[in-house]
């Protein structure tokens, strides 16, 4: 595996253009898996490129910062990688990546960067629009914060449901639970969400 082909450019969280390696076909797919199961780092190079980008996104939404989620997605790569030769196939290849993925975002412990820290860039910047660059950065740090503050499982669940598009079937097979606890978990994490957004709200007005 190339260290070029685990390198995640800066802002790749807000995008959702596919790269270069998405057009493998299923069977190309499988074929890749296989060759990789074999030792064949070429092959699982073209794993990372149909799956970095995705890979990277949910890293990003569990820690807001781009050096912390490019450390991330490494390491669940690194990881998919030593374990390829135990991927039976039970679930889709992403499903399983998926799953590393979320157990390595659970373990991660380190500091988020406070919010003024965030904004100080916009605030000296002089130019027209700045403070409604401020107040739209605000907000969505409310909500990321917001997220952070959800039990574990409903946040996994919000992330990969709501961020990824998964189905609950796909998500209850990445998280190890049934379609039924996936639900409850959205279900309760939207609420808890909005709880905590009005309240929120309310401290600030």
């Amino acid at each position: 595996m190339t260290s070029a082909a685990l390198a995640f450019p800066p802002g790749l969280a807000s995008s959702a253009v596919p790269t270069n390696g998405a057009a493998l076909e299923r069977e190309a797919e499988r074929d890749a898996i296989a060759a990789s199961k074999r030792g064949e780092r070429e092959a699982f190079d073209l794993l990372v490129a149909r799956y970095q980008r995705s890979i990277y996104r949910l890293c990003y939404r569990y820690v807001n910062n781009h050096e912390d989620a490019n450390d991330l997605a490494q390491e669940v790569f690194l990881k998919a990688w030593r374990a390829i030769r135990r991927f039976r196939g039970d679930s889709a290849f992403s499903t399983w990546l998926y799953r590393i993925a979320v157990n390595a975002c659970l373990n991660f412990r380190a500091q988020r960067r406070p919010l003024a820290r965030e904004l100080e860039d916009t605030l000296v910047d002089p130019r027209p629009g700045a403070l409604a660059e401020v107040e739209r950065r605000d907000a969505a740090a409310r909500v990321r914060a917001a997220v952070s503050r959800l039990p574990e499982k409903q946040r996994a669940t919000l992330i990969l449901k709501l961020f990824h598009d998964l189905t609950h079937e796909e998500v209850a097979g990445v998280l190890g639970s049934s379609v039924g606890t996936a639900k409850a978990n959205l279900f309760h994490a939207l609420a808890n969400l909005r709880r905590e957004m009005t309240g929120a709200g309310e401290k600030r007005s």
